[in-house]
């Protein structure tokens, strides 16, 4: 449990989200669970505080266009010209991430949603941050989206450390999210930018591309990441005997099991929260082992270890 302070100190902003703690900061939308974006552990920790049912990607947030190139390939030139033209402000570019975003930050996705938000107090904080920031909506998972720090404080209250307050959010809806494909920019989900806004920039008309089934962006759940190798997830020492004519390999939460095969543990400690930052760094290893299956075992079903659960069963599909 934390002592909740709220207050407008971006140097202890800076200075708990450098340590790898929670920070729920203002931006124009709503207020965000920031964490660390290039940092496994502190992502999974907004996770943990929101007590999110499952891995969703999350929207980075950078100071600028030059900080922004820094975490994505080849922007497009639709892109371009709606950065110029909505940025900083409430809308979201869907791109290929670089190698420097971690797994767990975009569920495993090889696209990065990310904005620039529009509040003069985030903007500063992320100026004197060398890392972006993964910020969800600082709610508990479920809950309406918060527009003022009050609103912060009644659910996280005691699970998070530092509330920076910067006033009520003025749009008070999340933002647009547009992507790039084939020549064409889809909108994944409808925000604080009108479609039309958008199309009178480009000077031609965008698809809507809203699906619960897309992998790739922030609020559309059933993603899923599956490892090249077939994962199987139960009883170890039982897959171990009924697949004694396999070579196998194992992801376990916290036991090393007496096999000499190639073994991840989670976390020896039982942290759920480090469990999380390396599970999806855990199923890429495993695949460049020369073996035939990933036995896996499940973890404790509380807090953010329903979210590892709920990605193990859907990488084991």
């Amino acid at each position: 449990m934390y002592h909740t302070e709220i207050g407008k100190d971006i140097i202890k902003a800076k200075l708990l989200l450098e340590k790898g703690e929670l920070v729920a900061i203002p931006t124009e939308t709503v207020y965000g669970l920031a964490a660390n974006a290039l940092d496994p552990l502190a992502v999974a920790k907004i996770y943990e505080a929101k007590n999110r049912p499952q891995f969703n990607p999350l929207i980075i947030h950078v100071a600028d266009i030059d900080q922004l190139r820094k975490y994505v390939g080849p922007i497009p030139d639709d892109c371009i010209r709606l950065m110029q033209a909505f940025s900083p402000g409430p809308i979201t570019f869907l791109l290929d991430k670089s190698d420097l975003i971690p797994d767990i930050t975009t569920a495993g996705s090889s696209k990065v949603a990310v904005r620039i938000p529009n509040h003069p107090l985030t903007l500063q904080l992320l100026s004197s941050l060398l890392f972006p920031l993964a910020a969800p909506s600082a709610n508990p998972s479920g809950y309406v989206s918060p527009v003022r720090a009050d609103h912060v404080a009644q659910g996280l209250l005691g699970k998070i450390p530092y509330i920076l307050d910067g006033g009520k959010s003025t749009v008070g809806l999340e933002s647009t999210i547009v992507g790039f494909q084939d020549g064409d920019t889809l909108v994944h989900r409808l925000g604080g930018i009108d479609v039309e806004e958008i199309e009178k920039v480009l000077g031609k008309a965008v698809k809507i591309s809203i699906t619960h089934d897309a992998p790739k962006t922030p609020g559309q759940l059933k993603s899923h990441y599956a490892p090249r190798k077939k994962l199987i997830v139960g009883d170890i020492e039982k897959l171990i005997t009924d697949f004694a004519d396999k070579k196998l390999g194992i992801i376990s939460f916290q036991h090393k099991y007496p096999y000499t095969i190639p073994q991840i543990i989670l976390s020896e400690k039982g942290n759920l929260a480090e469990a999380a930052s390396r599970l999806f760094s855990a199923m890429r290893e495993m695949d460049n082992f020369d073996i035939d299956l990933i036995l896996s075992e499940w973890v404790p079903e509380e807090g953010v270890g329903r979210a590892i659960n709920d990605r193990l069963r859907k990488a084991s599909h």
